[in-house]
């Protein structure tokens, strides 16, 4: 009887593991629709849960938001074009990397980094706009903002928040803070520093001078918070040359765009002067055409006559 239960007992944990990597799966595929045709299959697959006696899972799903265009956007690019994505994401580890790396020359290596993510997003901008452009949406300078901005988010992340699941977005993301992006460097000589002045208060109420010992101490802090200190400093100018690099882009493209939407709007107009002209040409063929029709009739009721005459 308890081998029964046992095996009772782990067919239901399968049955339950099963289910939610299929509903795993199931929210994926939602993901991955048209974004028009989003919020139809997320009420359809909330109902089959309910349905189903999973009311937790189906108001899970129910809650989910209809992503924005933008982040739509971003999702297809997770799923259509993984290797593109997936480039971007290691650029970030790379930059991640150079900032924690004691070895010299590592200002180099983040530059390095930063340019291969700087090509990796104008890569994938550009697949961003192909696909906005097949989902028959227009790729406007503000959206493909939008996308870029997420994107160099999601690669300043070393790991991605509860909220931000690659595939799953339905809003935008900011990059983090400064205060983030400094936490990454290596500052342990900070601690140690400010915890200093305490002895250093017990030792002058005490009489006694510091020791040899506290004194090197102190000056090995000091060094590893000016070590620290400048290595931010870096890190700052570096990440504020990226943001020039890319700010220059961004209106590089947004200038691309609208040319391209210039040119769009002139061929419009064009198509529409050879339209009028066309149906002016045409006006007058087929007045030439019931007026040859006219004197074809006359000229035939004038030759009945005189055959009549004859």
């Amino acid at each position: 009887m308890a081998k029964n239960d046992g095996k009772q007992h782990a067919n239901g944990k399968g049955n339950e593991s099963e289910a939610k990597s299929k509903l795993e799966n199931e929210l994926d595929a939602l993901f991955r629709l048209p974004v028009a045709e989003f919020t139809a299959a997320r009420n359809t697959l909330a109902a089959q849960l309910k349905k189903g006696g999973r009311r937790d899972e189906s108001d899970r799903v129910k809650a989910l938001a209809k992503p924005s265009i933008s982040a739509w956007a971003v999702n297809q690019l997770y799923w259509k074009h993984r290797e593109a994505f997936d480039r971007l994401i290691a650029t970030g580890q790379r930059f991640r990397q150079a900032q924690t790396s004691a070895r010299a020359g590592k200002v180099a290596d983040m530059r390095e980094a930063l340019d291969a993510r700087r090509d990796a997003l104008s890569h994938l901008s550009d697949l961003a706009t192909a696909l906005l452009r097949d989902a028959d949406s227009s790729p406007t300078p503000e959206t493909i903002h939008r996308i870029s901005t997420t994107l160099e988010a999601m690669s300043a992340y070393a790991s991605f928040p509860d909220d931000l699941r690659p595939g799953r977005l339905t809003r935008d993301v900011d990059p983090p803070g400064f205060e983030s992006l400094a936490s990454l460097i290596p500052g342990a000589g900070i601690t140690k520093l400010t915890e200093e002045p305490v002895h250093v208060a017990s030792s002058q109420k005490s009489g006694r001078a510091p020791s040899p010992r506290r004194k090197a101490e102190s000056a090995s802090d000091t060094s590893q918070f000016e070590q620290t200190r400048q290595a931010k400093i870096a890190a700052a100018k570096v990440s504020l040359q990226e943001a020039k690099s890319l700010l220059i882009e961004v209106r590089a493209r947004s200038q691309s765009l609208e040319g391209a939407q210039k040119k769009a709007n002139a061929d419009v107009k064009e198509a529409e002067k050879y339209r009028r002209e066309t149906e002016e040409r045409f006006e007058k063929a087929r007045l030439a055409s019931e007026d040859a029709i006219r004197r074809a009739r006359s000229i035939a009721a004038e030759a009945e006559g005189a055959v009549k005459v004859v």
